[in-house]
């Protein structure tokens, strides 16, 4: 778990010390400290895997002795009642971490197998699916990661790497043109996207040079429309009430992306199960 970044060790860490707190009175009560157990990690449904590593490193933190194999790999399509990864270790540890491991394990590998059908839905396309900053709150790494194993890519971390001005920044600044000048002189370091929700935005846009342009609730007329008119000179991002009834005709006016908020938001849960044995 070494080559984690210390923000997803972080997050791990308050996840078990929610479920923890001073310990596992339950298991600790009934299992003496010298039994051992084996157990494995069962898929319960089809779908696409994500965050293996991330229930070995649970299981280390709780106790590093625990010996973890891996039986996929991350992204890897799976089956219904397939294996995925075996623990073995002290009953305790292992009982104590199951739940922690298996809430990050069901989350992510929700995430993932949602956004692999937007990927497949777009195939062939240009158009590349990401997510948003609609993510669980203190998870936004580990969501954002089960995405890029979806097959998808992240769009912005969060409001600290790039500039994204919207519709109230705009409001407030008066004009697209008005809010692109104080952003350019306050962070010239930092990339610009404007959200437009017209066709004259997106002309607007294009004339102050912006290279990336968002088309917020747009109809497909419109994105075609916004295409044509760009010609290539800036990237085309569509967004808003996005599902996989439609995401294949919006990638098909030729926009570059995609962003869709309920790879994150409205993630069904994998469902997964440890399945145990003692060893005696």
């Amino acid at each position: 778990m070494n080559y984690f970044p210390e923000e997803i060790k972080n997050i791990i860490k308050r996840a078990l010390e929610e479920d923890i707190g001073s310990g596992d009175v339950t298991t600790n009560s009934i299992f003496p400290a010298q039994i051992m157990m084996h157990g494995q990690i069962i898929a319960k449904q089809e779908g696409v895997i994500a965050g293996l590593d991330v229930v070995e490193a649970v299981f280390k933190i709780v106790d590093e002795t625990i010996d973890f194999v891996h039986l996929v790999e991350e992204g890897s399509s799976v089956k219904d009642r397939q294996s995925l990864a075996e623990a073995t270790g002290h009953a305790r540890a292992l009982l104590t971490a199951e739940r922690t491991a298996l809430n990050f394990l069901g989350r992510m590998s929700g995430i993932a197998t949602m956004t692999r059908q937007f990927v497949e839905a777009v195939a062939g396309t240009k158009a590349v699916i990401l997510d948003t900053r609609k993510t669980a709150p203190g998870l936004r790494v580990v969501d954002k990661l089960a995405v890029k194993r979806g097959g998808g890519q992240n769009h912005r971390m969060g409001l600290f790497d790039m500039i994204l001005i919207k519709d109230n920044h705009i409001d407030q600044a008066g004009s697209i043109k008005n809010a692109v000048e104080r952003a350019r002189k306050n962070a010239p370091d930092y990339e610009i996207e404007i959200e437009a929700r017209t066709i004259d935005d997106v002309k607007i846009a294009l004339d102050l040079g912006i290279s990336r342009i968002l088309l917020d609730n747009m109809s497909l007329s419109l994105m075609k429309q916004a295409v044509e008119i760009t010609q290539g000179r800036a990237k085309l991002e569509a967004s808003g009430n996005v599902n996989l009834h439609n995401v294949r005709q919006i990638a098909e006016t030729g926009v570059d992306f995609i962003s869709i908020g309920a790879l994150t938001h409205s993630v069904k849960n994998f469902d997964v199960s440890l399945e145990w044995k003692k060893i005696e």
